[in-house]
């Protein structure tokens, strides 16, 4: 019988995260990046990513509290890491969100094996100027009425977790836990996290 190349790959997912830890004790042990990460060059890297991953997945919750996710094509992040996408106003995610509106929005550059997780709060916004200003050529096929066919939803980060081992952003060494960034609550913590700004 031949070998199953599903099974393969997620095998090395699941080796992923040991993989990062291992890369950062090489990266320290041969000098390599030694620069704390600031809050700043946490949000940053963040935004490396996620420019560099372009889509990523928003996961909301459904009415019986499992947890959903479909592939996005959000645009970049504002200046305050807000996100904001668009979607049809008859989709789940608009319905859950309604019901729910804790999101997260999870970002993955398989090139350089970084990711961002953003865990925040979404808003529907159907203003029309919103949706002028917020608005791609590529989805006129998507959206051939836009004005009641196409709705934003804004994504207000309250925590930022970041990854990135190429400019020695890891996790902690014990329990993997990535930086992170909290929003509205600065210099606070929830539980301690020595690697949380």
């Amino acid at each position: 019988m031949g070998a199953n190349p599903l099974g393969g790959r997620l095998r090395a997912l699941t080796l992923l995260p040991m993989f990062l830890i291992v890369a950062l004790g090489a990266a320290q042990d041969k000098g390599g990046v030694k620069e704390p990460p600031t809050r700043a060059r946490l949000i940053s890297a963040a935004r490396n990513v996620m420019l560099a991953a372009r889509f990523c997945a928003l996961i909301t919750v459904d009415e019986t509290g499992l947890p959903r996710a479909r592939v996005m094509d959000p645009f970049p992040p504002d200046d305050p890491m807000v996100v904001w996408l668009g979607t049809n106003p008859k989709s789940r995610k608009v319905r859950q969100i309604r019901h729910n509106p804790n999101v997260s929005l999870y970002y993955f550059d398989p090139e350089g094996l970084r990711f961002v997780t953003i865990i925040g709060r979404a808003r529907l916004v159907d203003d029309p100027r919103e949706k002028a200003k917020r608005w791609k050529s590529a989805w006129e096929d998507l959206y051939p009425n836009r004005d009641d066919a196409y709705l934003l939803i804004e994504v207000t980060p309250k925590r930022l977790e970041v990854l990135d081992p190429q400019r020695g952003i890891v996790g902690d060494p014990e329990t993997w836990t990535p930086p992170s960034v909290q929003f509205g609550v600065h210099g606070t913590t929830d539980g301690g996290d020595s690697n949380e700004f």
